[in-house]
C-alpha cells in the first residue's frame, strides 16, 4: 500500500513537471544617452534662483583687468594650515568642542591628529587637535 502511494504521488509530479515551462521574461534594452557632437553648441544653461549666500559666480564676478587667472580663485579656498584646531574637552577622549560652535561637542575617534574633519553643525572645517 505505500509503494503504491508512494509511486502514484512520483507519477504525478513527474507529469506536473512536464507541463509546458514559462518562457523566462525579456529583457528590456536600456537606451544609450546621446551626447552632442564635440563641434556643436550645447545648449545656453538656465538661469539658477538667486542665493544671497552663495560665493559670486566667474560671470557675475567684477572684471579685474591685467590680473593673472590665479587671482580670479574663488576666495573660499583655505590653504591647508590656515583650518583652526578643535578644542579638546577635558576628561572625555576623543571629543572636541567645535571652534565654530561654542559649546557643540564633535566626536572624532578615530581620526589621526591633524586630519581635517567637518563640522557637522555648520559644515566648516577644523582640524583634530
Amino acid at each position: 500500500m505505500k509503494f503504491s502511494l508512494s509511486l502514484m504521488l512520483l507519477a504525478g509530479l513527474l507529469i506536473t513537471s512536464c507541463s509546458d515551462m514559462d518562457e523566462p521574461p525579456q529583457r528590456s534594452r536600456q537606451r544609450v544617452a546621446k551626447y552632442p557632437a564635440q563641434g556643436q553648441p550645447q545648449a545656453p544653461a538656465t538661469q539658477q534662483p538667486f542665493n544671497p549666500n552663495a560665493a559670486p559666480s566667474p560671470e557675475n564676478a567684477p572684471a579685474t583687468e591685467g590680473a593673472p587667472a590665479s587671482a580670479s580663485t574663488p576666495a573660499t579656498k583655505v590653504a591647508k594650515g590656515d583650518y583652526p584646531y578643535g578644542i579638546p574637552v577635558p576628561g572625555k577622549p576623543h571629543v572636541v568642542e567645535s571652534p565654530f560652535s561654542p559649546g557643540k561637542y564633535i566626536d572624532v575617534e578615530g581620526f589621526p591628529p591633524g586630519t581635517e574633519v567637518k563640522d557637522p553643525y555648520n559644515g566648516k572645517i577644523f582640524r583634530v587637535p
